[in-house]
Parts: C-alpha cells; sequence; structure tokens
C-alpha cells in the first residue's frame, strides 16, 4: 500500500506523506508532529518551503486558527538546535 499523499504549503506541491514535515494546532499552539500521529488540523510542508508559506499566512488557514509568524518559526526553529 502506498503513502497517502498530501499537499505543501509552502510551494503547493504534492508528495508522500512521510517526505513532509506535519505541524499541528494542538492544546492551543502550534507543534511539530514527528510522528505525524497527533489528533486534530495539520499542515504540511516540506523544509525548504517554510518562508513561502509564512508569506502567504498559509498556517493559520490550513489550521483553522489564527497563528503567528514568530510562533511557527518558533517551532520551526526547534529543529535546526
Amino acid at each position: 500500500m502506498s503513502d497517502p499523499i498530501r499537499t505543501c504549503l509552502g510551494c503547493r506541491g504534492t508528495a508522500p506523506k512521510a517526505q513532509l514535515l506535519r505541524l499541528a494546532w494542538y492544546r492551543g499552539e502550534v507543534v511539530i508532529d514527528e510522528r505525524q500521529v497527533l489528533p486534530g488540523r495539520g499542515a504540511y510542508l516540506h523544509r525548504g518551503c517554510v518562508g513561502p508559506a509564512l508569506k502567504r499566512r498559509q498556517f493559520g488557514r490550513a489550521l483553522r486558527q489564527p497563528v503567528a509568524a514568530d510562533q511557527v518559526a518558533a517551532r520551526l526553529s526547534e529543529l535546526a538546535d
């Protein structure tokens, strides 16, 4: 069975779910869902597509919550550490 296909928020390209990073709205904040199993709304993107997604304010739309760009940037900076 093949991996489900998801759309990247930044480039709008499609890719298998396993190749994309998932951010989820969980307990009132944006979190990185590394295992891709958290309940609720999720947003998928390639690691290199964060800038375009932030610029177009895609996270708030995808997660259906008001999401500040600095909140997403803070979560993604945790990956770099």
